[in-house]
């Protein structure tokens, strides 16, 4: 059972506990967002804003739609055939799904980063880190290799390999992969990261890392991540959105709020037996 009341280190990480929203405009809007795959609805009506320069974390049992929900803010779906998504996602003025919106330079706008490592093994660190700035036409070699350095520290990697650029991505430890696979998402300057249960493959200690660096770049980049680990929900979020699998089998969110509040005095009971392990 996880106790709800947080402790003084993990409360003062977390926002107000007020359900005041943020006075900053949302850098993001969900809008009775559904998700379909050949006509069977895996979320469905999902609506709430994300805010800048705070960490919402999506939770909830397996099979609720979050890593179905998270995919849809960056059109990952459009390489499945079977898969539909309605409703409106916004990126501030711009309407994610709509036919005038590349999907390429979306993905420059709302990175992502995947629940394993998947850093580019025949691709040096050097050339992972800026992968995605030479996708996208960048081929000056200072602007590369300034975009290379910055990301790397932001992704507190550049110390540890900075003499080493050019050695295989493979001969990095699995939580140096995965800080790698963060600067190459931070070198486009995205506006939105998107973090699939970014530790879930970690041992403690790179886990650890993962989390101290996520609070660190949530100041440079809105971060939306997707947990199973209650503990690191509060850890690491400032707002956190709830969803359960519904009596039709479809995700629906139960309630999104300051993670203070979702963890100590919620509004659906649902949620209470939820962060209190009594179902998952």
């Amino acid at each position: 059972m996880i106790d709800p009341t947080p402790t003084p280190e993990v409360a003062e990480g977390l926002g107000s506990g007020t359900d005041e929203p943020p006075a900053d405009e949302p850098v993001m809007r969900l809008q009775d967002v559904a998700v379909a795959f050949s006509g069977r609805t895996a979320v469905r009506s999902v609506s709430f804003d994300v805010y800048p320069g705070e960490i919402t974390a999506l939770i909830g049992p397996s099979g609720s739609g979050k890593t179905t929900l998270l995919r849809a803010l960056n059109r990952l779906h459009d390489t499945e055939r079977s898969a539909s998504v309605t409703g409106t996602i916004l990126l501030g003025d711009t309407d994610v799904n709509a036919d005038s919106t590349d999907p390429t330079l979306l993905r420059t706008r709302v990175g992502m980063v995947f629940q394993r490592p998947n850093p580019f093994p025949t691709m040096s660190i050097y050339e992972n880190a800026v992968a995605g700035l030479r996708f996208n036409g960048v081929r000056k070699k200072a602007l590369l290799d300034e975009a290379a350095e910055s990301a790397l520290i932001a992704a507190a990697l550049w110390d540890s390999v900075r003499d080493r650029l050019k050695a295989h991505a493979s001969t990095l430890s699995g939580g140096e992969q995965q800080r790698l696979c963060i600067a190459r998402a931070l070198a486009v300057e995205p506006e939105v990261l998107l973090m699939d249960e970014p530790t879930s493959a970690l041992d403690p200690i790179a886990t650890k890392r993962i989390e101290e660096l996520i609070g660190e770049l949530k100041h440079r980049v809105t971060i939306i991540i997707v947990t199973h680990n209650m503990q690191q929900a509060m850890r690491v979020s400032d707002r956190c959105a709830f969803l359960l699998m519904g009596e039709d089998k479809a995700g629906e969110l139960i309630e999104v709020g300051p993670t203070a509040r979702l963890f100590s005095e919620p509004s659906d009971p649902r949620t209470l037996d939820y962060v209190n392990g009594r179902f998952g």
